[in-house]
């Protein structure tokens, strides 16, 4: 079995739709679907089996049900930036993932996790070190908590253990985020209801429009994992972005462009995101290249157009 957790959201999906269609006809999806609308995003897969979230980390307890796992690629967590409830975050991202670790070290089971650029926050420098690592939000510290975790307990793992920080990824079968959702998804919605895409005004020293982030499509990371899961000599903790930070204005005019239409306008700078925004992020691919991953991501301008491309054809 090839299990992927939160297989039922943005990034999980994705990933579960890639390895089947690399031919993999034992994907096992685990979830939460509380929220019954992420239904959709696996509706069409042909998985083998469906989990709860619960259930299957009962179930990881008994050896011969772990015996049949190929590999689990770990992608469930509540991403909201936004969430302050810090003892939840902490159990759903920190206490479960840990738990899934020790089952997967206790029986050499290969353990692909997603973690996040937002462990760097504050940094400017965005290299895997601990002296960059200055998260904004308790979603970031859940996440960097996690991965100095792995670094103790996993150091020099018997099976493969690696951590993907995630940057700012786009694409198909994020709807459902809502708030959350990318840019990318915001902005092609603003152009179809009101003919415009609003961004910020200048802030940090950036002009309208100008704050840079790295924005990698969803494909490109569903691809990044695979990569690992064929590699499976390999550990640590890894980037994962295109390595070329772009501004919300590219995003902008990548949506504008694909339509035809609209308009760009500068909104006010919220009050309550003062000190908890990261106006830039560049990915640091240096490790990851050293591995010999020669993966090429897509730009801004490359993703956009296939996720619109997408959508459309819905």
């Amino acid at each position: 079995m090839h299990i992927v957790t939160g297989g039922a959201g943005f990034i999980g999906s994705n990933l579960a739709r890639d390895l089947i269609k690399r031919g993999h006809d034992d994907v096992v999806i685990v979830d939460d679907l509380t929220d019954g609308h992420k239904f959709g995003n696996i509706a069409a897969l042909e998985i083998a089996d469906y989990l709860d979230k619960d259930e299957f980390l009962r179930r990881m307890g008994d050896k011969k049900f772990r015996s049949a796992i190929t590999a689990i690629l770990h992608q469930g967590a509540c991403s909201e930036t936004t969430e302050w409830n810090g003892r939840y975050m902490m159990q759903n991202n920190y206490d479960y993932s840990k738990a899934l670790l020790h089952h997967c070290l206790d029986a050499g089971i290969p353990y692909i996790y997603a973690s996040s650029a937002a462990v760097y926050g504050a940094s400017a420098s965005f290299t895997e070190k601990p002296a960059n690592e200055r998260p904004l939000n308790v979603y970031g510290y859940s996440k960097l908590q996690f991965d100095r975790y792995v670094r103790r307990v996993a150091a020099r793992p018997d099976s493969q253990v690696v951590g993907l920080r995630y940057f700012n990824v786009y694409g198909p079968n994020e709807q459902h985020k809502g708030a959350m959702a990318s840019v990318a998804w915001h902005f092609n919605k603003q152009v179809e209801d009101d003919g415009e895409v609003r961004l910020f005004e200048g802030t940090d020293g950036y002009a309208d429009g100008e704050q840079l982030r790295d924005f990698v499509y969803v494909d490109d990371i569903a691809a990044l994992n695979i990569w690992f899961l064929t590699h499976s000599h390999l550990s640590g903790i890894f980037n994962a972005g295109t390595g070329k930070a772009q501004s919300f204005n590219d995003v902008a005019n990548a949506v504008l462009g694909w339509h035809g239409r609209g308009k760009i306008r500068y909104i006010p700078f919220p009050e309550h995101l003062a000190g908890a925004y990261q106006s830039y992020t560049e990915a640091d691919l240096g490790a990851l290249r050293a591995l010999g991953c020669k993966h090429r991501f897509r730009t801004v301008e490359e993703g956009v157009k296939a996720y619109l491309d997408e959508i459309a054809g819905a």
